[in-house]
């Protein structure tokens, strides 16, 4: 009942985007759990793993099946166009025949059935698992988009904000030129800086559009939709940084790991049905037949009754069906299973090595990346300071337009790389969030 209520409730919201996409003047905000909801509950990967569990159910459902009774039922009806005659002109051929059967059968020992509901089990939890890990991907791919919008949002006001200095320092060069204060090279010079902004302007505006339309296809929104995301790269960082290593070392949520483990099982419980094709099965079966034909007449010796002559047997019983020697095909399938167990236990084993560098190489991009964060933020500070002396000693005419220009150039850089630095922490915990399987959502 909850669940179905979660569900109408995000289906509701989707509606609501989806028709939002028809007002253009309307933009619609989203926050960062509000979009992953909404992707595990419309994304069309989501949805085909659904129904791939949907479909196992089906699959045990059709093994059950096969320990049910079997009710088969067949007639026919026949015109004899020519009969037989034995000398003197006897048949004992009918003119019309008809009839019917029924046959039900029941197992009452089938070993095979047994051991495949079993392995229909395991197959359903390797299809809960690949849902699974379908949706920690989805999750991690709509995070990092989400990220990557605000990375070039942030970026974008980092550009305007610079080229909105920069603007008014040509405005005050300029005037500073007309009164015979400044030279030409300096307003030549900040003029170049200003219009050497605009393809860096224009290039992030171009990956904003790129990232909306990428979250908005895992979302499985129309891309007319206009969306808003809300939040700061900084704020996701500060609700992140709690401590993240305390069980750095447990694989058991591991996706790639738990669908080996999976495939294992499914291979043991495959072995095992293969090994029934060596027991015996019981059956019991119950046949009813019904069949009527027209009297039998002799030629020369007169009629004889003229009703329809019907018969009907019934009868019952058990069957037994001993497997005695199956050209060594049974031994040969069971051998390839084997085969195809060590192989997998194998790969198990190569793929827990490489899961273990993975994490450990995960931890020490976040780690590298929080470091970056950190120093970014210091050299932000020294910049603005290297800035406001610059730009106080060529007031004071001091100094020159270059020094201006390289220390609101460093400023900006510094801007830029502190926001590249948040944003390659978040994507580096996103990763590692996936590798180890995390499920909850935070945000």
């Amino acid at each position: 009942m909850r669940r179905t209520m979660k569900k109408s409730v995000i289906t509701c919201l989707a509606a609501f985007l989806w028709l939002g996409a028809s007002a253009q003047d309307k933009v619609v905000e989203i926050d960062l759990g509000t979009a992953i909801r909404i992707a595990l509950d419309e994304n069309p990967t989501i949805k085909v793993a659904d129904m791939e569990i949907e479909r196992q159910k089906y699959v045990r459902k059709e093994t059950v099946g096969n320990h049910l009774p079997q009710v088969s039922v067949a007639g026919s009806y026949s015109r004899a166009i020519k009969k037989s005659e034995m000398g003197g002109g006897i048949s004992f051929d009918a003119d019309n025949t008809i009839s019917g059967q029924a046959t039900i059968t029941l197992p009452l020992f089938a070993p095979s059935v047994y051991k495949s509901l079993k392995l229909n089990d395991e197959q359903m939890r390797a299809a809960v698992e690949d849902a699974r890990g379908s949706k920690l991907t989805l999750a991690a791919e709509v995070k990092k988009s989400y990220y990557n919008i605000l990375l070039a949002e942030e970026m974008l006001d980092v550009l305007h904000s610079s080229e909105s200095t920069i603007s008014q320092t040509v405005d005050d060069v300029k005037t500073k030129l007309e009164s015979g204060l400044a030279s030409e090279y300096d307003y030549i010079t900040a003029s170049v800086q200003l219009s050497n902004l605009q393809p860096s302007i224009i290039e992030t505006q171009k990956i904003i559009e790129v990232s909306e339309k990428l979250l908005k296809m895992y979302m499985g929104l129309p891309l007319t939709t206009t969306l808003k995301v809300k939040g700061n790269l900084n704020d996701f960082a500060l609700a992140n940084t709690q401590s993240m290593f305390g069980n750095s070392s447990d694989l058991s949520g591991n996706n790639e790991l738990r669908s080996l483990d999976i495939q294992l099982n499914v291979l043991q419980r495959t072995l095992e049905v293969q090994r029934t094709q060596r027991l015996p099965t019981l059956s019991g079966f119950g046949n009813f037949s019904l069949s009527g034909r027209d009297p039998i007449s002799f030629a020369g010796m007169g009629g004889g009754s003229n009703d329809f002559l019907w018969t009907y047997p019934i009868s019952a019983g058990v069957q037994v069906s001993i497997p005695i020697f199956a050209g060594l095909k049974n031994v040969n399938k069971e051998k390839q299973v084997k085969n195809n167990i060590q192989q997998l236990k194998l790969q198990r084993e190569y793929l827990e090595e490489s899961v273990n560098v993975q994490i450990q190489n995960s931890m020490k991009a976040v780690v590298t990346a929080e470091a970056k964060m950190l120093a970014n933020k210091a050299t932000i500070g020294q910049a603005q300071k290297g800035y406001d002396i610059s730009r106080t000693r060529y007031d004071a005419g001091m100094g020159t337009m270059l020094e201006v220009n390289n220390a609101e150039l460093q400023l900006t850089q510094a801007k830029l790389n502190y926001t590249q630095a948040i944003f390659d922490y978040l994507a580096a915990q996103a990763d590692y969030d996936k590798l180890l399987g995390k499920e909850e959502i935070n945000q």
